[in-house]
């Protein structure tokens, strides 16, 4: 196959890069030659896997409005919006790639501008949100992607459910797992995953280990990066986390979750876990319910990874 496929990640946090590695890998291991894009934080990740990502201009709007409110939002990311579009049409243009596979806002706009055939990979919804501006925004942003997109791929651990946009297409959910990535050495007991939006959980770890568990808090000074977290996930007795990448990196590699949230997405993410009463997965808003729920985890997950499905549902429509 001599496709060249894109694959573009959102730059906020290390969990998008994270789902969408993941997905270009099922596009390699199909035949097609891929590029990637990013920015932020997660092309370290990507770059540590050995892979070559293009670089743009970086958003966090959630980190600026937590960090300034609305001030920092206005002369920060929404600037940097227009510039990460610009980086991202040029790129675009110079790979011409048979299409952009991508999480990314911008990316989808993008593919608008240079013709390329989009495929939209994410789970976002208005549903989740509970402030007005954010549920519109985001609401106009599912419409766009919907609009523009050949299919809308929406990757969940629950069935399709009345807060999913309308439109999308449902796919297991996507876990990176590389070939060759070596499980860890030690048993992990309890695996404690922060998102870059958690707090706190440097007092969750050291509160779990005065109970008596063995605890691996990634990210800390004892963590060493790994290619992948799943096969560390598939080792834990018990996951906790707050973002939803890694809840679905529970989902595929079947170990029970608690999940901490404290974004906007995050707490929308965990009311569709608990409106479905969805199997492996435990909703806790404190350190000490959290603790608690540790102590008696719920049964374990088992969700088949959803990554060849994207890949194929892309190449499929390729001509």
């Amino acid at each position: 196959m001599d496709q060249t496929v894109a694959v573009a990640h959102y730059p906020e946090g290390a969990g998008h890069a994270t789902r969408m590695l993941a997905v270009a890998q099922a596009f390699e291991d199909a035949g097609a030659e891929i590029v990637l894009a990013g920015g932020g934080p997660g092309s370290r990740f990507i770059e540590h896997n050995g892979y070559e990502v293009f670089r743009a201009a970086p958003v966090d709007y959630i980190g600026d409005y937590q960090q300034g409110s609305l001030y920092r939002v206005l002369t920060r990311s929404l600037p940097y919006s227009a510039k990460r579009v610009i980086d991202l049409v040029r790129w675009l243009r110079r790979e011409d790639p048979a299409a952009l596979v991508t999480d990314d806002m911008f990316g989808a706009m993008a593919a608008s501008l240079t013709g390329t055939p989009l495929y939209v990979v994410t789970h976002n919804a208005a549903s989740y949100y509970d402030a007005a501006v954010e549920q519109v925004f985001t609401w106009l942003l599912n419409r766009y992607q919907l609009r523009t997109a050949e299919s809308f791929l929406y990757p969940a651990v629950w069935p399709p459910d009345e807060g999913d946009p309308p439109g999308v297409t449902h796919v297991p959910p996507i876990a990176l797992d590389p070939e060759g990535c070596p499980p860890p050495e030690n048993d992990v007991e309890v695996l404690v995953v922060p998102s870059v939006y958690s707090t706190n959980f440097d007092v969750l770890a050291e509160t779990l280990r005065t109970e008596g568990h063995d605890v691996t808090l990634v990210g800390d000074d004892r963590w060493e990066a790994v290619p992948a977290l799943l096969p560390w996930i598939r080792a834990a007795d018990v996951v906790v986390c707050s973002g939803y990448s890694t809840v679905m990196e529970a989902a595929v590699g079947g170990t029970s979750c608690v999940v901490y949230p404290f974004t906007d997405e995050q707490h929308g993410v965990t009311r569709v876990l608990e409106r479905r009463g969805v199997r492996g997965f435990q909703v806790e808003h404190s350190v000490a319910h959290v603790a608690r729920a540790v102590r008696h985890p719920p049964e374990n997950p088992g969700h088949e990874n959803g990554v060849e499905r994207v890949a194929d549902h892309v190449l499929a429509d390729l001509p």
